[in-house]
């Protein structure tokens, strides 16, 4: 198997069993009600695919902006300070791209809206 299958498969095994320990709780406290458990599951699910694959897009990015910026610097030593500032400025703007995917993953796990509909 090559590297990223692996990395696929362990994380989905990760989200999968987090998923359902999660959801145990619920068991475990009495509350046996298997539609908010199934919402409880899929919700920290779909909160850890939501900042899984909103943080892996940015990172791609950020490396080849990175890797971008120290070909550039090699060849024009001169240009450093005009590149390291676009790369700044530049990182910054992909960084707020994951921090999006955060929010979006606690207004999923915290204020979601369907939580009073299923929950109760």
């Amino acid at each position: 198997m090559s590297r990223f299958r692996v990395f696929v498969f362990v994380a989905l095994m990760l989200l999968t069993t987090s998923s359902i320990a999660f959801a145990s709780d619920m068991v475990a406290t009495g509350q046996t009600d298997w539609a908010k458990i199934i919402f409880v599951a899929v919700s920290i699910l779909a909160a850890g695919l939501c900042m899984g694959l909103g943080a892996m897009g940015p990172g791609l990015g950020m490396g080849r902006a990175t890797s971008g910026a120290s070909e550039a610097t090699g060849r024009n030593p001169e240009a450093h300070g005009k590149i390291m500032l676009t790369l700044m400025v530049g990182l910054a703007m992909t960084e707020s791209i994951a921090i999006y995917a955060l929010v979006v993953a606690l207004c999923i796990l915290y204020a979601n809206p369907f939580k009073a509909i299923i929950l109760g």
